[in-house]
């Protein structure tokens, strides 16, 4: 596994592009800190981002702790990702957005029921519908 190739998810490169000029950028990734840091190099993604977080727990505290380190707080924040259950429910009980971007080879483990009640909630088909979705939430904040 460790030397299968690194496929970004379509459209990464233009949608983090497009999103880097604008806003503050930062991976939070989960796992081995010399396997994350190896597919993040592979990726070739990595220069995008304004920050890199490896952490061992996607927990609401932890996030909590990224956005305010990394920006103005969780409220101002958005948490994009494939896992409900590492990504988006955690980000959202922190106080952030959620944006879930469904991927077929999301870990069985991964998978929770998506929180459709919550107002902070949204899902994409992917991830080149991200600039728009971010635009139409700040038109309606």
């Amino acid at each position: 596994m460790l030397g299968h190739p690194i496929e970004p998810l379509p459209h990464a490169r233009e949608t983090v592009e497009k999103l880097a000029s604008a806003y503050r950028l930062v991976l939070i990734t989960k796992g081995d800190l010399f396997d994350q840091e190896r597919k993040l190099a592979q990726s070739g993604l990595g220069d995008l981002f304004d920050a890199v977080e490896i952490v061992s727990d996607k927990s609401p505290a932890t996030y909590t702790r990224i956005f305010g380190r990394h920006g103005d707080g969780a409220e101002k924040s958005m948490m994009v990702g494939n896992s409900l259950k590492s990504d988006v429910v955690p980000a959202i009980e922190a106080g952030s957005w959620g944006i879930h971007v469904p991927h077929e080879l999301t870990w069985v483990l991964e998978h929770v029921e998506p929180p459709v009640t919550a107002p902070r909630f949204r899902q994409i088909a992917d991830l080149s519908e991200l600039p728009r979705l971010i635009e139409n939430i700040g038109k309606a904040g």
